[in-house]
């Protein structure tokens, strides 16, 4: 059975993985990530593909990296926590130059791929995904493939516009992004309480709402409404047959349930707006990344 060393490049750590390629996991690892000098990056990787080379006779490299990430050249665009990754080859320098086939991939269609491989969508076809964290992401998977975009910005969820505000002179037209994400959420409580994002966290807000605190449940009240606007308006724009969350906010026992609440709402109150999303929260957290971006390489290798 062929054997493949995975990564999933971090902001804080590489997780790597040997892994066969029906998804199982044979042995796993990571280090520190390294944000400026990419030569200390290259040799930390080359060091682990020539282990596995050694150790498990690997038949490719598959990578899972944060950025703008272009499969074809291998090359990562965008900007992310890890500069030193945007600009280098990394078809060449950790596959070709190595005597292997490599293959790459966005993080966050990663993540997807998983979900659609092994996960909660193993089933379908048509999904999308969309990640609550600091921001909004996701991903947009047709015919069980990733589908990128004119600029590589396909599934950038948090981008979409959901509300103006007319009185406000800085960034009027607010975002998925600035309403429905964690880091939204956070903002939003320090504004009310007049104090500053770094003096509260999303499970302190949960717990004081838990307690009957005003600010909180008002602002976890707005969290899921916007939530639901959005993945109101992701349904009718891409019909898919079910929308998937992940992100550690997701992971909240009654978080589908309350995104489901606000949906209610605004299909009883929208015209002709009858269609229900199907949401569920993903499957995989740690492995998802890994798993997805082996799954692109056997996808792009037939």
């Amino acid at each position: 059975m062929k054997k493949y060393i995975v990564f999933d490049i971090g902001g804080s750590s590489v997780k790597h993985a040997i892994i066969t390629e029906d998804g199982e996991f044979i042995d796993k690892g990571s280090y520190k990530s390294q944000r400026e000098n990419f030569e200390v990056f290259k040799s930390s990787m080359i060091e682990e593909i020539e282990k596995a080379k050694k150790n498990y006779n690997i038949d490719g490299v598959a990578i899972s990296a944060p950025g703008g990430v272009d499969s074809d050249t291998g090359i990562i665009g965008g900007a992310s926590a890890l500069p030193c990754i945007h600009g280098p080859n990394f078809k060449k320098i950790f596959g070709e130059d190595l005597g292997l086939k490599l293959e790459i991939e966005n993080d966050a269609n990663c993540a997807a791929l998983g979900e659609v491989w092994k996960g909660a969508a193993k089933d379908n076809d048509d999904v999308l995904f969309v990640v609550c964290g600091t921001g909004i992401g996701g991903a947009i998977i047709k015919d069980k493939k990733i589908h990128k975009g004119n600029n590589l910005h396909g599934g950038e969820f948090g981008y979409s516009i959901l509300r103006y505000d007319g009185n406000d002179e800085k960034f009027k037209f607010k975002m998925w992004s600035h309403l429905g994400s964690t880091g939204a959420l956070i903002k939003d409580v320090a504004k009310r309480k007049g104090i500053s994002e770094d003096d509260i966290n999303g499970q302190v807000i949960f717990e004081l709402a838990e307690k009957g605190d005003k600010d909180c449940i008002e602002a976890i009240d707005s969290f899921y409404f916007y939530n639901a606007v959005g993945i109101f308006n992701l349904q009718y724009i891409y019909d898919p047959e079910k929308i998937l969350i992940g992100g550690a906010i997701s992971n909240r026992e009654d978080f589908i349930d309350k995104i489901n609440e606000k949906l209610e709402v605004i299909i009883e109150d929208v015209e002709y707006g009858n269609i229900r999303p199907t949401i569920e929260r993903c499957k995989f957290k740690n492995d998802a990344n890994l798993l997805g971006a082996l799954y692109n390489y056997l996808q792009r290798n037939n």
